[in-house]
């Protein structure tokens, strides 16, 4: 028989944990909360450092492919995404980016009333507990805890010094009255610890007997009568099961997996149904579309002494982190990075993002390579490339087709040799010179514009931002509306990175929250009014 609760939410990551906690503070309010992966168990979620191993635990990661992408030499490129209770939050690189004020207000005149910066900015204030205290831009004492790294590399001082040397600017806070700068991430942690949204937002509810939680329950679609959602239909430990709900279904599966959802439930393009062996419910032509992701392009040097993270001792590091959480154990790994404006830009707004790692990072960290070095990541932030995700088969199981076609927009490639520039301008200043060996990638040797494309069709990658797939909007082709709503049916929502309707120039995470924290108002019909003074450029 089916249970009935007031709300499902479906994904259990950094949107559904808000969702799950926030609604059911409500005691007169059923929520059910599922997940298809496990709960947060593995220690090494837990430990920052550790992500650099959870690259290798294959349940606790999607482990997605993209399609063949022709503009990186026909290759399928490696898109990790959260499978456990966090989500992405419980296996990124934690650093707490907001974006630029800009982002937001374009937004709001693209169509989407509610969301500029100033009626965006109290639910980013609402989220978080801020270590160094509440400001007009910060808040204290809400659930996700963001702090100083309390451990970083010597390295990540000798790049901020070597930006500064390049002419930029030092930045000690990112989301602070300007963006652009160079300096150390502030990091979701706790105590050394990872605050993910399952840590910060979850683990409090956990106890409230109005508040069901499943893990290993994979959702297989929305139920539907007529143009209303009624619940969902899952699997849990090899039996399926309905839920009904009887105000709404929440979809926070993410860029990837909600308009995947919706289209197994008959929710999408009518061809993109038909061809899958799909009924269509309810043709929606922009579910899938306007996929838009960061592509990274790692420059790679040679350093010629033994600090970097590269030959660390395992067993200490762990002691150390286990015994008293500090030292190495407690770091990020992408510990400093930077936001400018390239000689490409067309406005102030930066349109490059760097992360310096002090530690050799190829494919990911999948590919080990000898000796000591460090790493610059660098991307553009807002690429004119536009993908789609798509389905193979009408079977909830196989993976979607993804298909963000990088590099399509041919600005997009001038902006990657901008980035390999900079970079290059980066760790070429004094500051590195005691540590600096030969640069591995993209070698140096490699200088012609000719060489540069060649290197970034063989080794550019995803920084793992995808968002875009349910975009919200007031036009034809949203996928919701404003309140984000799913256009032409009745109790269903997408709240998640699937909704931006354009990226934002950073890291996803926060903004995600953001999302999940204004839907809960919007659907308990309530909002923030506090106001908020206008800063100069606002993070």
């Amino acid at each position: 028989m089916a249970k009935t609760y007031d709300y499902i939410i479906v994904g259990a990551g950094s949107a559904g944990c808000v969702l799950a906690h926030r609604l059911s503070a409500d005691p007169n309010c059923r929520v059910l909360l599922l997940e298809a992966g496990p709960r947060d168990w593995n220690p090494f979620i837990h430990m920052p450092a550790g992500l650099a191993k959870l690259v290798n635990f294959t349940s606790l990661n999607w482990n997605y492919q993209t399609e063949p992408e022709p503009q990186l030499n026909n290759r399928r490129l490696y898109w990790p995404r959260g499978r456990v209770l966090g989500g992405s939050s419980s296996i990124n690189a934690m650093c707490f980016i907001r974006g630029h004020r800009s982002d937001y207000d374009d937004w709001a005149e693209a169509g989407n009333p509610g969301w500029s910066f100033d009626e965006v900015l109290p639910y980013f204030i609402r989220s978080q507990n801020q270590a160094r205290g509440e400001s007009e831009l910060h808040g204290v004492g809400g659930p996700l805890s963001v702090e100083d790294l309390s451990y970083f590399n010597p390295l990540s001082e000798v790049f901020i010094r070597a930006a500064e040397q390049a002419g930029f600017a030092v930045n000690r806070d990112f989301n602070g009255p300007t963006q652009r700068g160079f300096g150390l991430y502030q990091v979701t942690q706790r105590g050394g610890r990872r605050c993910s949204t399952a840590v910060g937002y979850l683990r409090p509810a956990r106890s409230r007997p109005n508040l069901t939680v499943l893990t290993g329950a994979l959702t297989l679609n929305v139920e539907l009568d007529g143009q209303r959602a009624t619940g969902v239909r899952y699997q849990r430990r090899g039996m399926t099961h309905i839920a009904r709900a009887r105000a709404e279904v929440l979809l926070a599966g993410g860029a990837i997996n909600s308009p995947q959802l919706l289209m197994l439930s008959g929710i999408g393009p009518a061809a993109e149904l038909e061809r899958a062996g799909i009924k269509v419910r309810h043709a929606l032509d922009g579910v899938g579309a306007n996929l838009q992701d960061h592509l990274d392009i790692c420059t790679l040097t040679r350093c010629s002494q033994p600090i970097t993270y590269d030959q660390l001792s395992e067993l200490r590091v762990g002691l150390k982190y286990f015994l008293y959480h500090e030292g190495e154990g407690t770091s990020n790994i992408a510990e400093g990075g930077g936001f400018l404006v390239s000689g490409r830009g067309r406005d102030d707004r930066p349109d490059v993002q760097m992360h310096f790692v002090p530690a050799l990072l190829d494919d990911h960290g999948r590919n080990r390579l000898p000796g000591d070095g460090y790493t610059l990541h660098a991307c553009p932030l807002r690429p004119a490339s536009r993908g789609r995700i798509g389905l193979h088969s009408d079977d909830p199981r196989r993976p979607p087709a993804i298909q963000p076609q990088y590099l399509s927009a041919p600005e997009d490639l001038e902006m990657m040799l901008e980035c390999v520039r900079l970079s290059r301008e980066v760790l070429n200043q004094p500051a590195f010179k005691p540590f600096r060996g030969h640069e591995i990638y993209p070698g140096n040797e490699v200088t012609t514009r000719a060489g540069l494309i060649d290197f970034i069709r063989a080794k550019a990658e995803s920084i793992y931002h995808p968002v875009g797939t349910c975009r919200m909007g007031s036009d034809e082709h949203a996928v919701v509306d404003p309140e984000l709503r799913v256009r032409g049916i009745e109790g269903l929502r997408v709240i998640d990175a699937s909704v931006m309707p354009s990226l934002v120039g950073g890291n996803t995470n926060a903004p995600t929250v953001m999302i999940a924290e204004k839907a809960c108002d919007l659907i308990l019909g309530e909002a923030l009014a506090k106001p908020v003074p206008k800063t100069a450029e606002a993070a």
